[in-house]
């Protein structure tokens, strides 16, 4: 209870509004069990390539910040193990139904059916197909594969529609302006990142032999490689990254969507693989040897650019403009303090 005038505001959980509506309770349970699922079957790919590679817990866990400490291939990457994380946390917070958290699933169930598409692309090849069969855990890939596909459509199709009605929302309906200013901010340093990405994707493409088409289709075809693997392709990391950031960074921009679980996901998963990068290279002294060629002190420069705007992000996220219950600090109600 919270005073107001001699009187009372009920701010106990029952009346979170940071809670979603008592219709939407399905949608959100259903969405955060399919997501903790899938969770839990990618962490139980990364214990079966712990135990079967030659190495250590601790190998492992300096491997996941320090890309030259593990000693042998793992059967999913960086971008697997950040995602593993970001699906139990997500599929935690859906199943306790936190609104915030309903962009942060979409995101991760668009994010899903892009690579079950490209799965899905990379099947119409005879040989990539035969590897299912041939191959001694193909079947448990397929299956996993499979969960991936059923997860997508199930947090697509029962979210979407979750949306709440005005009556439900939060005391104060609008947006404060700090919430406003926070979310354009984040789209502004989303976008730039993009642009970013694309400028050295475009250069590395121009100085290297592979053609700009066989870099399209690793995005979008499994086959390409050649090989069953869980772990993504550079090639659909960079594409989709790319186009995330534009989305989100649009989205942010123009400020009329609270898109706070999205973009933290997103930013937490980026600055953990941007961290990956500056300790690779700290430990290989290419910031000693930067400074020496224009492209080097370029290529610092934006590297840590990456680090400075995704900590940024995930600060704005989940900064103090918003109240313990996810809604807006100071929307009690009028005369209740916001305690900032």
């Amino acid at each position: 209870m919270v005073m107001q005038d001699g009187g009372t505001v009920d701010v106990r959980p029952g009346s979170d509004p940071g809670r979603a509506a008592p219709e939407h309770s399905g949608a959100y349970l259903a969405s955060g069990l399919c997501l903790v699922l899938y969770g839990a079957a990618l962490l139980a790919w990364t214990v079966y390539g712990l135990g079967q590679a030659d190495t250590t817990a601790w190998d492992f866990v300096e491997g996941l910040f320090n890309p030259g400490a593990t000693p042998a291939p793992q059967v999913l990457g960086p971008y697997e193990w950040a995602f593993t994380v970001a699906f139990l946390a997500v599929g935690g917070l859906t199943l306790a139904q936190r609104r915030t958290a309903r962009s942060a699933a979409l995101l991760c169930g668009f994010l899903l059916l892009a690579v079950s598409l490209r799965e899905g692309v990379g099947l119409f090849n005879a040989a990539y197909r035969d590897q299912y069969s041939n191959d001694p855990l193909g079947g448990w890939a397929l299956a996993t594969r499979g969960l991936g596909l059923v997860t997508a459509l199930v947090v697509l199709a029962v979210l979407r529609s979750a949306t709440e009605r005005a009556a439900d929302a939060a005391p104060v309906s609008p947006m404060s302006a700090r919430r406003r200013r926070h979310s354009r901010i984040c789209g502004v340093l989303f976008l730039i990142t993009a642009a970013v990405r694309v400028i050295w994707t475009v250069r590395a493409l121009s100085s290297s032999e592979m053609a700009t088409t066989r870099y399209l289709r690793g995005a979008v075809d499994g086959s390409v490689l050649g090989t069953l693997d869980l772990s993504a392709s550079t090639e659909f990391t960079t594409v989709s990254s790319v186009l995330v950031l534009l989305i989100l960074g649009v989205i942010a921009l123009r400020g009329h969507r609270d898109i706070r679980g999205a973009l933290l996901v997103f930013a937490a998963v980026e600055l953990y693989l941007t961290v990956r990068t500056v300790v690779l290279l700290a430990v290989t002294d290419f910031f000693s040897l930067s400074s020496e060629t224009p492209e080097g002190a370029l290529s610092m420069a934006t590297t840590a650019y990456a680090l400075a705007a995704m900590t940024s992000v995930v600060v704005l996220a989940t900064g103090r403009a918003y109240g313990p219950y996810g809604g807006v600090r100071g929307a009690l109600g009028p005369g209740v303090p916001s305690s900032e």
